[in-house]
């Protein structure tokens, strides 16, 4: 096992690097120099082959190799050679194939890796593990025992297993190239690509047990198991670390295009040698995951001209590598074919058994698959048959083979091994050269033949409806265009039919537009097609508005990837399902039940509040994005096709799929107003500071501005920007000092009466679906609510009701219970996400017994719950400012002692707060706190409760005549229909002077029951002090009133 885990790589394993000199009759002596003309000449004959080939059959990847054989075998079959250019051939013919796969496959490999979809990656994963897995042991054994059985060369078998692993990994670079010439759908694409890249990793980690076998070199199972395990996941754990620094590293770079492009880069090629050199581990698996983790976590990362300079700049970095590789590899096969004297000395032996090698090349990539098939077809998107023999016949092999035969040949030609000599490393390269250039000839040039007889590059009938109607359009913007600029003030009118002579892409419409929708009764099955390729082009539109928020600052990167993951989910199901891709964000946009237990752990409530805020911003803003770019991709849509029943059946199901999200936005917006404020601030400042720079930057193409005073007005501009992204607006939770002064129950009580309240006061913040109490327990305190929505139910009281909105906000829950002395009347369970502070009971009660002030003022706020509970058809769809404008204008508290008689006015409602009372009907009933009290002559309709029906005897009563068996405290509202009422009190004062306090006078109104009977009697031998306080405590409640006015206003 030592010698598995130190040992290298074949290629590694070289005495020396030949110098590139070469010497003989006619030829000069090489310098490093030449190598420069032969990349030179190669990118020229790149760039002619794809101009001269474009529009053509011929695969770009099989030319270039096919140039490469030419210009090896003229260099080395020839008396004078190619002279400078066949001396730069002869040095990179020599290359060592350690440098040859270092300089061109991460590269390659982050390109092809970092292009793939997320969400393809994820779908074909485990179709690409079973390919890139058991695919290649079970492609290297056959091959190996076939070349063990039937080929005359006397190896062994952990030679012919070598060169079976050898040839069993499909080439990514070959694979890449050849998928792109060709424009495989996507499934297919994603499939062969990625086992190319995997199954590339896993070949050269088998290879090299192999290897080390034919060196002599003994293994058991447990050990080639633990060193496999190692390898590939030691490889996966460096890509994922590079990719997770690197992409940290990026969201510190702000607007910098070249170090950003730069970056990826070079931790491509970091990765690769670290993983291939320092750790010993797979490079190829470590690129290909780094840049896969690239795709998943930094897809948003790069935008608008570092996204596109990026896109151009790995595009054009492909297109080198490629074209040098191959014509490469060409000159490699080349030189070793022709220096192969033993392959013309045979009869043609060696090519017969070249070409028999290929078909079971084959034949062993047809065994795999046909194994593997039943778990293809199960896993992921699927597998048909179709697809199946294109994936068979994709199995290209390319440099990666070749460059490991080159290190087998490079061995055998050094190493004096009795297992590995000179002829086995001659005769393994050039089966692989031979197999690389038939999988590339034949495979890569019929592939395309295959596709088009399975009719899998043939466009459905619903596409070619639409780039019909698609042409009509072009032809209608391009008469728009002649009319707009046919006539010209300086030039003059030039005539349509010269335009239109140019115009040659539009020459052949036939016959009038139609709608590409309307079909005949023949053409029925097209119903579905065009449904389902209708929301396609929605969705796209979706996720091409979701790019241009992104552009705009409107959403974040974490939440465009979310955004963009659920369309790509919702394609899945296009064919079978409405619109769905507001169900992928569903678990992003409400809470997870994870959050009920941070409630309940000991993890400081600050902590909690900043991640629950943090959650439900990122929930408005996927929301109000939703909404946006369905808004966006709906008018685009309506606007392309016009008017029709698929068109707006899929408009419809977008329209209704965003009733959710606005839902919760509502929702958002009653109770954390403060959270939209701060996401609409970032977006608007956001989109200000975007453009002032285009401004800028559009003053100096115009050339009001030279390029020195635009850089420093930009530079201006992209500090704030970068200020902004850095620290955005934050969502402000009120502080509990902030609180209580602003609060209309406490913002009006003495310093002196705060102070306690302050120090006692616990924070707390609930998700929805919360018991805050439930009926019937022990009252502990009260709760003030800062943000927030509750429901009640209760068993005694009328049927399940939701309080008005605007009563939560700064409203105090349990209030009435803990003065009252009684057990809670109802559950009261949070209906959103609440931030409240909780203040223990026993802080309360000694204000009542130190202030009757304080007492009567918080009676009277309290029968603002009662009065919702009681009577939630009355006053439910009141808001909180108008409860309190009808508290304190047109209602009084009175105080009744034992044997007083209490008369029920017309149009009036009284609620029984403390106390009980005898009814003076026939049924003389005891009726206990708390209650409702009507007039015996009030119709339903006054009160709204003909929809509802009776209300429950136990707590509502009719009579005009009340008698009071005990201490009594009622409430009475003047809520007579045809009385016009006065307006709210918008201007009192908002704070009370701390120097000044109120007149204490002891009169009836005011005074508690923990000083009765002693003030009430000396109030009602006073009545002008009766009147003098009545005027003062209006204004106690007017302040909190006018308050409360005030902040529902701002």
């Amino acid at each position: 096992m030592a010698a598995v885990e130190d040992g290298a790589l074949p290629y590694r394993k070289l005495l020396e690097e030949v110098n590139g000199t070469v010497t003989g009759e006619g030829r000069s002596e090489s310098t490093p120099q030449d190598g420069i003309i032969f990349v030179g000449v190669s990118l020229v004959l790149g760039i002619a082959s794809r101009h001269m080939l474009r529009g053509t059959r011929v695969p770009y990847t099989v030319a270039l190799l096919l140039l490469g054989i030419g210009l090896g075998a003229l260099e080395f079959q020839t008396s004078n050679g190619l002279g400078k250019l066949g001396s730069g051939i002869r040095l990179w013919s020599h290359i060592n194939p350690e440098l040859l796969l270092g300089v061109f496959l991460p590269a390659l490999l982050f390109e092809s890796s970092f292009g793939m979809e997320v969400h393809q990656i994820k779908k074909c994963l485990a179709q690409m593990i079973l390919l890139a897995g058991p695919g290649v042991i079970a492609s290297t054994f056959c091959l190996g025992s076939l070349l063990k059985l039937t080929f005359p060369y006397n190896w062994d078998w952990k030679t012919s297993l070598l060169l079976g692993g050898l040839l069993s990994a499909t080439d990514p670079v070959a694979v890449v190239a050849l998928l792109k010439d060709l424009g495989a759908s996507k499934k297919l694409n994603t499939i062969i690509e990625g086992e190319s890249l995997m199954n590339d990793g896993t070949a050269i980690v088998v290879y090299q047990l192999f290897y080390d076998m034919v060196l002599g070199q003994e293994f058991s199972a447990g050990s080639i198991i633990k060193f496999l395990c190692e390898v590939s996941l030691g490889a996966v754990a460096v890509g994922l670390a590079f990719g997770i620094v690197s992409v940290l590293w990026l969201h510190y770079i702000f607007n910098d295009t070249v170090i950003e492009v730069t970056l990826t880069l070079a931790v491509s090629y970091i990765a690769f040698y670290t993983s291939q050199d320092a750790i010993k581990v797979s490079g190829v698996l470590s690129v290909m995951t780094l840049g896969m983790f690239y795709a998943v976590a930094a897809r948003t990362a790069f935008k608008g001209e570092t996204h596109e300079s990026l896109h151009h700049f790995w595009e054009l970095v492909s297109y080198i590598a490629n074209t040098l590789i191959f014509i490469l590899s060409g000159v490699v096969i080349g030189e070793n074919v022709m220096s192969d004297k033993s392959s013309f000395e045979s009869d043609g032996a060696k090519w017969g058994y070249l070409i028999l090698l290929y078909v079971y090349v084959q034949l062993s990539r047809a065994t795999v698959v046909g194994i593997l098939f039943p778990f293809l077809r199960y896993f992921g998107y699927g597998l048909g048959l179709k697809e199946a023999a294109i994936l068979i016949w994709s199995g290209l092999r390319g440099a990666v083979a070749l460059a490991l035969s080159l290190s087998v040949k490079r061995a055998g030609d050094s190493l004096e091994s009795p297992s590995l000599k000179q002829d086995v490393g001659t005769s393994f390269v050039f089966f692989t050269g031979g197999i690389v250039l038939l999988t590339l000839i034949i495979n890569g040039s019929t592939t395309q033949f295959l596709l088009h007889f399975f009719a899998m590059d043939k466009l459905p009938d619903a596409k070619i409806r639409i780039l019909n109607y698609t042409k009509y359009e072009m032809l209608n913007k391009a008469m728009e265009t002649f009319d707009d600029l046919g006539d010209d003030e300086d030039l003059g009118p030039v005539d349509w039919p010269t335009v239109k002579k140019y115009i040659t892409c539009l020459n052949d419409l036939e016959g009038v537009q139609e709608n590409p929708h309307t079909i005949s009764e023949s053409e029925n099955q097209l119903h579905d097609m065009n449904l389902s390729d209708t929301r396609v082009r929605l969705l796209n539109g979706v996720q091409a508005a979701y790019w241009e928020m992104l552009e705009e600052g409107r959403i974040t990167q974490t939440t465009g990837i979310l955004l963009m993951q659920s369309v790509d989910e919702a394609m899945d199901t296009v064919s079978h399902e409405t619109l769905c891709d507001w169900k992928a964000l569903k678990a992003h946009v409400h809470f997870p039940k994870y959050y009920k237990f941070l409630q309940m752990s000991r993890i400081p409530q600050g902590l909690v509040t900043y991640f629950t805020v943090e959650r439900l911003e990122s929930a408005c803003y996927i929301s109000a994005a939703f909404l946006r770019a369905h808004r966006i991709a709906r008018r685009q849509l309506r606007e392309f096709i016009g008017e029709s029943e698929i068109a707006t059946a899929v408009i419809n199901e977008s329209e209704e799929e965003g009733q959710e999200a606005r839902n919760f936005l509502e929702d958002v917006r009653i109770s954390f107003p403060q959270v939209l404020c701060a996401v609409k601030a970032k977006q608007v400042t956001y989109s200000v500071l975007k453009n002032l720079s285009e401004y800028v930057q559009t003053l100096e193409k115009i050339g009001l501005l030279e390029e020195k005073e635009m850089l420093q007005l930009d530079d201006a501009v992209q500090t704030d920007l970068k200020k902004l992204l850095r620290k955005p607006p934050s969502v402000v939770m009120p502080k509990l000092k902030d609180l209580l002064d602003r609060h209309p129950l406490l913002g009006v009580l003495y310093k002196q009466v705060q102070v306690p309240f302050e120090k006692s006061t616990k924070e707390i913040m609930k998700t929805e679906g919360r018991t805050l109490y439930r009926e019937g327990s022990k009252p502990k305190g009260i709760w003030l609510i800062s943000s927030g929505v509750f429901k009640w139910a209760s068993t005694t009281l009328s049927s399940r009701q939701s309080l008005h909105p605007d009563f939560l906000h700064g409203s105090p829950l349990g209030l009435y219970e803990v003065l009252a002395g009684k057990r809670f009347i109802c559950d009261m369970v949070t209906d959103s996400l609440v931030h409240c502070f909780f203040i223990k009971a026993e802080k309360i009660l000694p204000l009542l017994r130190s202030d009757p002030e304080v007492e009567e003022l918080l009676w009277r706020e309290s029968s603002i719950v009662i009065a919702k509970l009681l009577l939630p058809l009355v006053f439910e769809n009141l808001p909180l400012q108008e409860v309190q404008g009808l508290l304190n204008e047109r209602s009084r508290m009175d105080t009744y002692v034992s044997g007083e008689s209490i008369e029920i006015p017309h149009n009036s409602v009284c609620i029984l707060l403390e106390g009980s009372l005898e009814s003076q009907d026939a049924h003389r009933s005891l009726i206990a706190s708390p209650a409702v009290l009507l007039p015996s002559n009030v119709a339903p309709s006054f009160l709204n409760l003909e929809s509802s029906g009776t209300v429950p005897a136990s707590c509502c009563h009719r009579g005009n005549s009340y008698m009071v068996e005990a201490i009594a405290r009622v409430v009475r509202f003047e809520i007579g229909a045809n009385e016009r009422r006065s307006p709210p009190q918008w201007r009192q004062s908002l704070c009370m002077p701390q120097s000044v306090g109120p007149q204490r006078l002891p009169v009836r109104e005011q005074c508690g029951l923990l000083s009765w009977p002693e003030n009430l009697q000396r109030a009602r031998s006073h009545p002008q002090v009766l009147n003098a306080y009545g005027h003062q405590a209006n204004n106690m409640s007017a302040r909190g009133t006018g308050l409360h006015n005030f902040r529902s206003m701002v």
